[in-house]
């Protein structure tokens, strides 16, 4: 099994360029299915998820190919199979969004109920539901969520939480249906607005995309396209946040400070400085943070996979901080993790007290999600002594070259396999 191994108390400084969206990549790799033609996409992030996604299509006979470092190539000109597999559809949520694609091009969708970080519920209802809304016949048996359709029928949707998920898959479902689909209460975050600029650039007439109401007008086809992916705004918080807690002066290159600003917000508040600039935005701090309280709630909110991260800095924090999570409940399974190192934290349903210690030092811990992983490589950029985090895989889903990244700011971090343990010696 691979561990991090991290050794606290370097003042990381330098250049970060910030990669591409994972969120966003794997929206527009499922929408590529519903081209008739070549859709490249650049910029990608080069991780587990978009890997996964990368086998998923193949699995359902569409040419997908890798090209240079971060070029993704998707040919869905020809669909074979409309099944997905279970052991691709379990390893991440994402996957799900095939199915709408599917049933649009195909009239048929076979999808294992998905997977992914164990950080709540997040039920497929609200995809589900919008899925019949357009005319689709859909059971659950088995484990596998089944979708039937001759024609898809655009319609009025009603989301009861403005689910970036749902938002994404049934916009695209909806895009190749007869007529009219209007998404009421849709999620207005920036992937949203990017799948659905992308989706227009290849024919598809959709009008609302960053607000509360999405209007979908059904085109009878969809043409190829080239799209750059934008940059990732939640790994641009998490080395904003990395560069705070260890005093540091980071740039962050490629980031877009709009995408950030409740949580550049909040770092603000905590004392650190951010200066934005033309092509990068600038992180520096010097001394504890002051305690913030903050509360997970949808864009433009505090993002919710921006609470672990945001709780390990507030951990050194000087004085108390409340963390109230609103929108998946499991997600304080990391405060475990973080008083093993020293953290004072007290849980009380889906609220946080955080009372901010002067240090925390070095221990084994395990990430049990992506951002929990994130959490706790930060934690332990500040932490007196080694840790060692197990749990790689979770943060690889979502991280491109995270370890070669912080290494080139001054971070001590290397990946190492447990049969080697005995072979590391910190330097």
């Amino acid at each position: 099994m691979e561990k991090l191994y991290v050794v606290g108390g370097n003042r990381l400084e330098g250049d970060v360029k910030i990669s591409g969206s994972k969120n966003v990549t794997l929206a527009l790799m499922a929408a590529a299915l519903l081209a008739n033609g070549v859709v490249t996409l650049r910029n990608i992030p080069r991780i587990g998820d978009v890997f996964t996604m990368v086998d998923m299509l193949r699995q359902l006979g569409v040419r997908t190919k890798i090209n240079g470092e971060n070029i993704v190539e998707i040919d869905a000109s020809n669909i074979s199979k409309c099944e997905a597999k279970y052991e691709l559809v379990k390893k991440m949520r994402a996957s799900f969004s095939v199915a709408g694609p599917l049933l649009a091009r195909k009239g048929y969708a076979k999808i294992p109920i998905p997977g992914g970080c164990e950080i709540g519920a997040r039920p497929i209802d609200f995809h589900i539901k919008g899925l019949r809304k357009l005319g689709a016949a859909v059971n659950l048996e088995h484990g596998y969520v089944e979708a039937e359709a001759k024609k898809l029928t655009g319609a009025y949707i009603s989301l009861d939480f403005p689910s970036d998920g749902a938002t994404q898959h049934l916009i695209t479902a909806a895009c190749l249906a007869e007529g009219k689909t209007t998404i009421h209460g849709a999620s207005a975050v920036p992937e949203v607005v990017e799948l659905s600029r992308m989706l227009n650039s290849m024919g598809a007439k959709i009008s609302g995309a960053g607000t509360q109401v999405i209007v979908i007008e059904g085109v009878k086809e969809l043409q190829g396209v080239d799209h750059t992916v934008s940059s990732d705004r939640l790994e641009t918080g998490t080395f904003a946040i990395a560069a705070a807690i260890t005093n540091g002066d980071v740039r962050l290159i490629d980031a877009i400070p709009e995408n950030c600003t409740s949580t550049f917000g909040k770092l603000i508040e905590a004392g650190v400085k951010i200066d934005v600039m033309p092509g990068y935005v600038r992180v520096r701090n010097n001394g504890r943070p002051n305690s913030v309280n903050i509360k997970t709630l949808p864009y433009p909110g505090f993002p919710t996979d921006m609470q672990q991260p945001f709780g390990a800095f507030m951990s050194i924090a000087k004085g108390t901080s409340i963390i109230s999570e609103n929108v998946f409940e499991n997600r304080f399974k990391y405060v475990g993790e973080l008083m093993r190192m020293g953290a004072d934290i007290t849980i009380d349903g889906r609220t946080a007290i955080v009372k901010g210690v002067p240090k925390l030092t070095g221990a084994e811990v395990a990430a049990t999600d992506l951002r929990a992983g994130a959490a706790l490589v930060i934690a332990g950029l500040v932490a007196e002594g080694r840790t060692e985090i197990s749990g790689v895989d979770h943060i690889d889903r979502g991280y491109e070259k995270l370890i070669e990244k912080l290494s080139a700011i001054n971070a001590s971090i290397v990946r190492i396999n447990d049969d080697e343990k005995h072979e590391y010696k910190v330097v």
